[in-house]
Order: structure tokens, then C-alpha cells, then sequence
């Protein structure tokens, strides 16, 4: 009986994994506000509410490959950075998983949010070649990527609340539960 559950329960999480790999690839390839992605939304999502959370950085780890597929790429080592800060809402997830609330859910969101602009526009700043390689750059870059932050934490706020909220009424919608019928 129990390898049954657990078989149940990995199939259920690896359903939620290629909802969640499909939905974010598709919403990076379809046209979008710069930033306005649900990405780290579903890398939280993922880290909560699957029930083996160690797979949650998969998402967003397969969904950026594979939507990278079509999309021209970055220098590597800035790839490399994003794709690292890109798993921390999955591990904020998992760290978090007890949490209950819009207030947590969105203060973990927010701090990943600000975790992501500040990672990946070092890496930026230190790659690209586009500022220099002083504080006057660094300020420079970090300036000029607040247009991008704001959609950013934007859409990440935005993403939580239609992935979490969609759970929730599913969860206690009786015509959206499973229980019902």
C-alpha cells in the first residue's frame, strides 16, 4: 500500500512539474512585458507544494533550457548566474513550505525578486563589457535595470497570486474539488 502512495504521489508531482515546465516555456516564448514572467512564481510554487520539494528546482532549471532552446542566448557565465538565482525561489520554497498566508507567500516572493535584480545585474555588470569595472558602472548598471526590477517584481507578485490562488480555489471551490461528486 505504501509504494502505491508513493507512486501516486511522484506521478502527481511530476504532472505538476511539466504543467509547470510547459506553462513558464510557453510564457517566455509568447509575447510579454520585459521581466513580466511567471518563472520564479512557479520555482516557489513548486518548492511549496510539491510532495518531494527536492524536484522543485527542476522548473524553472528545464523550463529556461527549454525555452532557450529558441531564444538567442546570453553569455554564459551570465546564464549560468541567472539560472542559479533562478532556483532560489525553489529553495525558498521548500524553506518556507509551513508557511501559510498571502503575507509570507508574498514577502518570500518579494525578497527572491530582489535576490534575482541584485545576482543577475552583477553578472551583468561583470560580463558584459557594457559598464565599467568600478562602482560608477556597478551604480550604473543597477540604475538602469530598475525599469526591468519593477516589471519584474510585478509579474513575480502577479504569477504567485494566479498559481497560488488557482491551488487555493481549487482546493476549497466545491465545484473545482476533486471531493465533489
Amino acid at each position: 500500500m505504501h509504494t502505491t502512495e508513493n507512486r501516486s504521489a511522484l506521478l502527481a508531482d511530476l504532472a505538476l512539474i511539466a504543467f509547470l515546465v510547459a506553462f513558464v516555456a510557453l510564457a517566455r516564448l509568447l509575447p510579454h512585458a520585459w521581466g513580466f514572467m511567471p518563472v520564479a512564481a512557479s520555482a516557489l510554487f513548486a518548492g511549496r507544494m510539491l510532495r518531494n520539494p527536492v524536484l522543485a528546482p527542476v522548473v524553472p532549471l528545464a523550463a529556461m533550457a527549454l525555452s532557450g532552446l529558441v531564444l538567442s542566448g546570453d553569455d554564459w557565465r551570465i546564464s549560468l548566474v541567472t539560472y542559479g538565482a533562478i532556483t532560489l525561489p525553489a529553495f525558498a520554497g521548500m524553506a518556507t513550505r509551513n508557511w501559510r498566508g498571502v503575507i509570507g507567500t508574498a514577502g518570500t516572493m518579494v525578497a527572491c525578486s530582489v535576490a534575482f535584480f541584485v545576482l543577475s545585474n552583477f553578472a551583468v555588470w561583470a560580463f558584459s563589457g557594457m559598464y565599467s569595472h568600478d562602482i560608477a558602472g556597478l551604480t550604473q548598471c543597477y540604475v538602469l535595470a530598475l525599469p526591468f526590477f519593477q516589471n519584474t517584481l510585478i509579474g513575480d507578485l502577479f504569477w504567485t497570486a494566479v498559481l497560488f490562488g488557482g491551488a487555493w480555489m481549487i482546493q476549497h471551490m466545491p465545484l473545482l474539488s476533486r471531493s465533489n461528486g
